[in-house]
């Protein structure tokens, strides 16, 4: 059966209902776009022509792929973090974890995604945030939320220290594994932690060797 192929306007717009075969890359460019606007302007200040104008496509196709404005903002934090709530699900299930392979997942997902520490700050962090109830019930869970308890099992097992409450144990690795993103501007530009290209490399195997020493017995 032969797709129907997307048809562009005069303006360089796709219109018109996307077949099988540009649907992926409609919709992915869509979700590419929107998580910068979000991050850079925030969720109040974007509107989905907006977005439309800078995918490419139609508002139409927002909706269509979409439903609403909310519902996209959702579907970028959910595809953003999906790669690392696989793979703490993943832990949850292995023999052992490190602390250190935590931090350095985390990092790596940050690094693909770079803005989503300020979108994650805007729209969930502070007061007023958007995302905030929805981020709480439905994703912590399955990210920082799950790191205590994977904490608590090394403990348990003698492979970790004991001392330290898995909570504050967590809420460390969170910390040294986000907070450089988040600043990273001043960061590079103030203190000299370049966070870019190689040295990404050589920052994670420094955070990640500093998680593994603070956990040591």
């Amino acid at each position: 059966m032969a797709t129907r192929q997307v048809r562009k306007s005069k303006a360089g717009k796709r219109i018109g209902r996307p077949g099988e075969n540009d649907a992926t890359d409609v919709r992915a460019e869509i979700l590419k776009v929107s998580e910068g606007l979000f991050a850079d302007q925030g969720y109040a200040a974007t509107s989905l022509r907006e977005i439309a104008d800078a995918a490419g496509v139609n508002p139409a196709m927002i909706h269509y792929y979409f439903g609403n404005k909310e519902a996209l903002l959702r579907a970028v934090l959910e595809k953003a973090i999906e790669p690392l709530a696989n793979m703490i699900e993943a832990m949850k299930h292995a023999d052992a974890v490190a602390p250190e392979e935590i931090a350095g997942q985390l990092m790596t997902l940050v690094a693909r995604h770079p803005k989503l520490p300020y979108l994650i700050i805007r729209e969930v962090m502070l007061p007023g945030g958007v995302m905030q109830e929805h981020f709480a019930q439905h994703l912590a869970p399955r990210l920082g939320g799950a790191v205590p308890g994977l904490l608590e099992r090394e403990a348990s097992a003698g492979r970790i220290r004991k001392d330290l409450p898995s909570s504050i144990g967590a809420m460390a690795i969170l910390s040294l594994a986000l907070f450089p993103f988040i600043v990273r501007p001043v960061a590079e530009q103030v203190m000299d932690v370049q966070l870019g290209g190689d040295h990404l490399d050589t920052f994670r195997s420094q955070i990640s060797e500093f998680v593994k020493r603070g956990f040591s017995k």
